[in-house]
């Protein structure tokens, strides 16, 4: 894949996480553990909601360089075009809010959502221009303890969870359907499309 298609894809695969992003946020069931972690962190400092994702970005991008993990465009990219997307597509009200209406709509909103997300992340990843640095963390996490990939991946969120309540930060139900629903959500995006520990075919049995 020749480089212009590669950044093509990044752009998509982000724009994909910040759809699911805002699935999450309009379902009104509740913020992901890492967007309680920016909440709790806005709340606490003089910043704003994305000024946070980016400050806890800049923070996991130099714990990954310093676990090995090689950054790239991808990763600077995750840090400020996922924030710009999310504010687009908010200002351009494509995603219905439905805080207040019925609940299996705002569930079925919120799953979707988290799946959309693991769709992202498969996606952004394969082009191959540097994983996030979220995700950057999962992957290097996960070779050097040789954990499964969404086992890993929930382990990460249950933690950015705990910390972003302690701040003072908005979880709900949703929340816990993001923690312990991405991981999985991401695996099997992954294995779908054959990224990572699953890009080469694997005989089934």
């Amino acid at each position: 894949m020749f480089r212009p298609a590669r950044l093509v894809l990044l752009a998509f695969g982000l724009f994909v996480f910040a759809l699911g992003i805002v699935l999450t946020l309009r379902s009104g069931m509740g913020l992901g553990p890492w967007d309680v972690l920016h909440d709790g962190l806005s709340l606490r400092l003089p910043i704003s909601f994305g000024q946070a994702g980016i400050l806890v970005g800049a923070a996991l991008l130099l714990l990954n360089v310093a676990l090995g993990e090689r950054p790239g465009i991808g990763t600077v990219a995750n840090a400020v075009m996922i924030g710009l997307f999310i504010d687009a597509l908010l200002y351009v009200g494509i995603v219905p809010d439905l805080a207040g209406k019925g609940l299996l709509a705002r569930l079925a909103m919120d799953v979707i959502g988290v799946s959309t997300i693991g769709v992202g992340s498969a996606l952004y990843i394969k082009a191959g221009l540097g994983a996030g640095p979220r995700d950057g963390l999962m992957l290097v996490l996960s070779r050097r303890t040789r954990q499964r990939v969404g086992l890993v991946r929930t382990g990460i969120e249950l933690t950015a969870l705990l910390a972003g309540w302690l701040l003072g930060g908005t979880a709900g139900v949703g929340t816990a359907i993001f923690a312990l629903g991405i991981g999985p959500a991401v695996e099997a995006a992954f294995r779908v499309f054959r990224v990572g520990p699953y890009s080469e075919s694997v005989p089934s049995h």
